[in-house]
């Protein structure tokens, strides 16, 4: 099974079902076109899944042909303990957006759902890049759909500015992380005599010289740190949840690019400034924990409220990642798979508030769960589990990441504990507001509760929540082999 090209054929779904869905005539059909695609993908991503051996430390899958071979750039991928998973909760993601976008989007259909699907293999393609080239490739296609998305589909009159703020920030980003590939490959050229390398696992079996890796690890942190988002780099999510559509907010709060992105070039291509300065990661962590939890208190809109909270909850990530031990790394990557299931969710079920009452503000909300009993609970559900509910996969997460941080920054994890509190305050204060509060009267007279398609998309989010929660190991045996030789990296004296 191994042998198979399975990563490259994840990748050729996409130029196939572009060619059937614009050789159709009827627009209406690039829906099924979408789904039948994302169902394939899903289907391959379970079969790697699958065939993926735990036991083995190492990237599997692997496959390797030329590129631009003269600067020994290749196309090189496959997956390992910590990108396999990502792979079917990105087809199970976008799966969630097609059905929301199901009857909604009626204008430009073809182009819409070709971007989605475009979004979705570049996203693959990112957790699956083995040369850095490729990686950075994959990194910045990515802009291209979402700014279309944003400017053509998004909710808010100043949509276009949103997509303009968000595109050239990244671009601007990108252009430490681009220096620091190249320098890195050049580094490593003079250091060992040889031509220029870009593979990834190459990289990491001959670091850089020390005295190279704390430039690599800053110019990697400029790069990587806007797409986390990292306060203050965070200016782009508060906008975009206002302006943004909902797929797009759902992709951006459950695919944390960036934080992979740390997990898998920044720490481990510079572990002595690692060392050197987890401190400093510790503490832009700590300070998105604080600012998202603070801010998200004084929300009075659902969207913005959940924006602010993704901030926060990726602020724990990124404190148990500068614990840089193998609790702290594990529970970073269970929480990043958690936000594809729960924080999507959360931006799902509100787009199907604001499509029925064309709002989010509690103010103009209360008591609709009177009329939508089921969209109150499952946002109640989703809600609780992001606060770690023990039940549900937001437990045992969080209590890793807590248990990383009270171990190498207590002060951390005392800030970490108290964030808790202040989550359980934003969370259900609003929810009581919005939908437990006095029922307006503009919102009198029957609702429609969940759809069936709407309840499909739900209940296939919440069932890995509920299991990952009660049963967490099989999650942490795939990442372990993946994980102990990462911090072992890490642990290496220079």
């Amino acid at each position: 099974m191994e042998n198979l090209p399975l990563i490259s054929l994840l990748f050729s779904m996409f130029p196939v079902a572009t060619i059937v869905l614009w050789s159709l005539r009827h627009p209406a059909s690039a829906r099924w076109i979408a789904l039948t695609t994302t169902l394939l993908e899903l289907g391959i991503s379970f079969i790697i899944l699958r065939g993926y051996r735990p036991e083995i430390s190492g990237f599997q899958f692997t496959e390797i042909h030329p590129w631009i071979p003269f600067i020994h750039v290749y196309y090189r991928v496959g997956v390992d303990g910590i990108s396999v998973l990502f792979l079917p909760l990105t087809a199970v993601l976008f799966l969630g957006a097609i059905l929301t976008s199901w009857q909604r989007v009626t204008t430009m259909t073809r182009l819409y759902y070709t971007l989605l699907l475009f979004l979705k293999t570049v996203t693959f393609g990112i957790f699956c890049a083995l040369d850095t080239i490729l990686f950075f490739l994959f990194w910045e296609l990515a802009l291209v759909p979402i700014y279309f998305l944003i400017s053509l589909w998004g909710a808010g009159p100043h949509r276009r500015y949103s997509a303009v703020q968000y595109t050239l920030l990244m671009i601007a980003s990108g252009i430490p992380l681009l220096l620091a590939i190249i320098l890195l490959a050049i580094d490593h050229a003079h250091s060992h005599q040889s031509g220029l390398l870009f593979s990834l696992p190459d990289l990491l079996a001959s670091p850089a010289t020390p005295r190279f890796q704390t430039l690599l690890f800053f110019l990697l942190l400029a790069g990587l740190a806007p797409k986390v988002p990292l306060v203050p780099f965070h200016v782009w999510l508060p906008t975009m949840a206002r302006e943004g559509p909902a797929v797009v907010l759902a992709f951006m709060s459950g695919v944390k690019l960036g934080a992979y992105g740390i997990i898998r070039l920044l720490l481990p291509l510079a572990p002595v400034a690692a060392q050197d300065y987890h401190w400093l990661l510790a503490g832009m962590g700590t300070a998105g924990l604080l600012y998202g939890a603070f801010l998200a208190l004084s929300q009075t809109n659902l969207l913005m409220l959940l924006a602010y909270a993704s901030i926060s909850h990726v602020g724990l990530v990124l404190l148990g990642i500068a614990s840089l031990n193998l609790t702290g790394i594990q529970g970073a990557v269970f929480q990043l798979i958690n936000f594809s299931l729960i924080a999507s969710s959360l931006f799902f079920l509100t787009s199907f508030l604001q499509h029925r009452i064309q709002t989010t503000e509690a103010v103009n909300l209360g008591g609709i769960a009177s009329s939508m009993p089921l969209l109150a609970s499952f946002f109640l559900f989703f809600g609780l589990a992001s606060m770690g509910l023990p039940g549900t996969c937001g437990f045992p997460a969080e209590f890793l990441l807590l248990m990383s941080a009270l171990k190498t920054h207590s002060g951390a994890g005392l800030a970490a504990l108290a964030t808790m509190i202040l989550a359980a305050g934003y969370f259900l204060n609003l929810f009581r507001k919005s939908f437990l509060g006095q029922t307006h009267h503009q919102l009198q007279g029957p609702l429609d509760d969940l759809l069936p398609r709407e309840l499909a998309i739900l209940l296939m989010l919440a069932t890995p929540v509920i299991l990952f929660g009660l049963f967490p190991q099989p999650i942490l045996d795939h990442i372990a082999a993946a994980t102990i030789p990462w911090v072992e990296r890490l642990a290496q004296k220079p």
